[in-house]
């Protein structure tokens, strides 16, 4: 099977090349054209054939490709479905925000956290995606729009922290000036508190922005809505995220997906305000996507801010999120689910 070049940084690539017996100074020329110049190694004029014919034989370019499209009709937010060399779907997320375009990436193909709230997990992991896969979704969007995509997070299908090694070098290939060259203040990573790893993570002392889904302060609460903290306990995160609050002096953002009748209680706020307020954090109140796979729904707006302003009295920095390609199943796992049950994909 072909090598995939973007799970290559330059020195990776330059080492390929020398020992094929071809210059060092080719990786230069070759190395930056495929992040937003070329589709095919044919493209490129200023090399020898037989370089051309070896990079042929031996990498592919980006092994993924833009499967499906939809634009919101309501601002512009786009979804894409991306199919990966072996067939297998994806979804990723561009959004557009005053200080540029953030892509939204999958880290894995499904999930196996089984959230009762995220379509991702149905049909549970397929398998994980490498650095190079993850950069590729981002190629992918950036070539479609000819514009720059300045802002990462990594929230979409899949946890980055049950795919750790790939993700680690996935965030070492991205800061690379020879590639995509987006600095660690523009990544924002999602995970629904893997507490072993986030404590990893805080030794790296990156700059990465860390959100925490949290979406209820009890614990028999968040093990029917996140069976991952039957592994990992309330306890067991918070004191993880303090660890990593103490090491890095960043903030966390805890991401609370609020659920009418099941954790949007006065009493609810009151408890999160407690677990939390000691820390350095802000809460992102996430109103609840509703979908064919579970029963829930938003609470109406009044109970949202009564919750929000119980936290803000709290000393609690807390904000709603704005909703963002709601037409075209702008939430995690719903299109490629609907669109793998309709195509048997």
């Amino acid at each position: 099977m072909k090598k995939n070049i973007l799970d290559l940084n330059m020195k990776e690539f330059e080492d390929i090349l020398i020992s094929n017996s071809f210059e060092k100074y080719r990786a230069k020329q070759i190395y930056p054209l495929v992040f937003d110049k070329i589709s095919s190694f044919d493209e490129i004029n200023n090399i020898p054939k037989k370089l051309k014919e070896f990079l042929n034989e031996n990498f592919c370019v980006n092994p993924v490709s833009i499967y499906k499209k939809l634009q919101s009709q309501k601002d512009y937010t786009k979804k894409y479905l991306m199919k990966l060399d072996d067939d297998n779907i994806i979804e990723s997320v561009l959004m557009k925000y005053k200080f540029g375009l953030s892509a939204c990436i999958s880290s894995q193909v499904g999930c196996l956290m089984g959230c009762t709230f995220c379509a991702s997990t149905v049909n549970s992991k397929i398998r994980d995606l490498t650095a190079g896969e993850m950069i590729g979704q981002i190629v992918s969007m950036s070539k479609d729009v000819s514009k720059r995509i300045s802002n990462i997070v990594i929230m979409g299908s899949g946890e980055p922290f049950d795919n750790y090694n790939n993700f680690i070098k996935f965030l070492e290939l991205i800061g690379d000036e020879n590639g995509l060259n987006i600095g660690q203040r523009h990544i924002t990573v999602s995970t629904c508190g893997i507490a072993d790893k986030i404590r990893d993570f805080a030794d790296r002392k990156m700059q990465i922005n860390l959100a925490i889904s949290l979406h209820s302060p009890y614990q028999e609460k968040r093990e029917n809505i996140m069976p991952i903290s039957r592994k990992f306990s309330i306890e067991d995160l918070i004191k993880s995220t303090d660890y990593y609050i103490k090491k890095t002096n960043r903030r966390i953002t805890y991401e609370y997906a609020i659920i009418k009748n099941v954790n949007d209680s006065e009493k609810d706020a009151l408890v999160l305000s407690k677990l939390i307020g000691h820390q350095l954090c802000h809460v992102n109140i996430i109103p609840v996507n509703t979908s064919s796979h579970n029963d829930y729904e938003k609470p109406n707006d009044q109970k949202i801010k009564k919750f929000l302003k119980i936290l803000a009295d709290n000393h609690i920095n807390a904000t709603v999120r704005r909703e963002m390609g709601s037409d075209i199943n702008g939430a995690c796992g719903q299109l490629r689910i609907s669109t793998i049950s309709k195509e048997n994909l």
